[in-house]
């Protein structure tokens, strides 16, 4: 890290600092939080985490606010590293489409919608 001589640098790596320490212990408090409300399992794909791989389980904040955190855990869903990023890269992606990815449904195809009267045909 360079060490600057202007004192505004200085303070601004001050502020940078003390915000990464703010977020960092954030985290790790939600975290902590969401391991103990959730069975260590990934909302998406179902893998299970347990030991050394737990680290690969992460906390999503389901509305995208990392400051909203109710103690009940019901703006967080614990997703692998993998879901997570593909979480996150599909709002981007349809940011850059000009939808709203946050506040649409994820599914919206209902493969059983039909099987009432596909079995009424059969039977």
């Amino acid at each position: 890290m360079t060490k600057h001589t202007n004192p505004d640098h200085a303070r601004l790596d001050r502020v940078v600092a003390e915000a990464r320490r703010q977020r960092d212990e954030r985290e790790a408090n939600y975290r902590e939080r969401a391991l103990k409300l959730f069975p260590w399992i990934c909302g998406r794909c179902g893998r299970e985490f347990s030991g050394v791989r737990l680290r690969e389980l992460t906390v999503h904040h389901k509305d995208h606010n990392h400051d909203n955190n109710p103690t009940d855990g019901s703006n967080w869903e614990l997703l692998c590293l993998y879901c997570h990023d593909n979480e996150h890269s599909r709002v981007l992606d349809e940011a850059a489409r000009g939808r709203d990815a946050v506040h649409q449904s994820v599914a919206t195809h209902n493969p059983f919608a039909e099987l009432q009267s596909m079995l009424k045909k059969k039977g």
